[in-house]
């Protein structure tokens, strides 16, 4: 699962880059979400994998520290760039005659390089913060990665300030970009509505399927892993949703409803089997 989930969004980026076709804004957000996905799930599969050759599931503190750290990043990452490519397909489908105006790729940048700045800013605070933390001397997290709730829970020492930060921050971080997926659809929705054509309305409507089904599964795991300090006995499975099936899923949602990215892959499988 891990290598098909490595792959199928290789493969992506490598259909992106390769094809001038394709170097469009979505694509360009497509390509870093991708790269996203890799990282986000980079960071737990191979250790969970390791402990399962080795029958071992001891992590060090540091290793356990540096797990959170990335995992934070790359979450908040994916969380930020499809919130970025709801806002794309907002202004493809209401504004269509500037759309190239608007998204030009000085913003198509920035808005990136933002998304970085503010996941990794986040990352390092709770990261910091838990730094400061005493544990004590055996502790064990009921996840099979090192999840910051779980391990607030687990503190020797006061996590008042941990919390109130984690809560605060973390529900920003959740609610403000959902909020911003979700106005870019009731204005799309609307939009799409206004045309007279069913044709045209299909049309429309098949150009956000793939980000509003990726929208779907990630928010929904993600909500998952979250009522899971709740509910336990549902935590293994949700954490096992959002960590791996999504990430996995991802290309080959894109892939399956797009007729450029398709064309695309089969010129880098065949360039692949040439080259073999």
């Amino acid at each position: 699962m891990y290598l098909i989930t490595v792959l199928g969004n290789l493969l992506i980026i490598l259909a992106i880059t390769s094809d001038s076709h394709l170097h469009m804004p979505m694509y360009f957000f497509l390509s870093n979400l991708s790269l996203a996905d890799i990282c986000f799930t980079s960071t737990t599969i191979p250790k969970m994998l390791v402990n399962i050759q080795t029958q071992s599931k001891a992590i060090t503190y540091a290793g356990c520290i540096t797990q959170m750290c990335f995992f934070m990043v790359f979450g908040g990452m994916d969380t930020f760039l499809l919130t970025i490519m709801a806002y794309d397909r907002f202004v493809a489908i209401c504004h269509p005659l500037h759309y190239t105006l608007i998204m030009n790729p000085r913003l198509c940048g920035l808005l990136v390089l933002m998304s970085w700045f503010i996941s990794v800013t986040y990352s390092l605070i709770q990261s910091l913060l838990t730094l400061r933390l005493s544990f004590c001397t055996n502790w064990e997290i009921s996840h099979f990665y090192c999840e910051l709730a779980q391990a607030l829970m687990l503190a020797c020492s006061d996590t008042l300030i941990n919390h109130i930060v984690f809560y605060m921050v973390t529900g920003l971080l959740g609610i403000v970009p959902f909020s911003g997926i979700l106005s870019s659809y009731i204005r799309i929705v609307s939009s799409i509505l206004r045309i007279p054509s069913e044709d045209g309305k299909y049309k429309a409507f098949s150009t956000c399927g793939s980000h509003l089904s990726t929208v779907s599964l990630f928010y929904g795991t993600g909500l998952g892993v979250y009522l899971s300090s709740y509910a336990p006995s549902w935590g293994m499975i949700a954490s096992v949703m959002y960590t791996m099936v999504t990430p996995m899923l991802n290309p080959f949602i894109y892939s399956l409803r797009n007729r450029d990215i398709k064309r695309a892959l089969r010129k880098v499988l065949g360039r692949m089997l040439y080259v073999l």
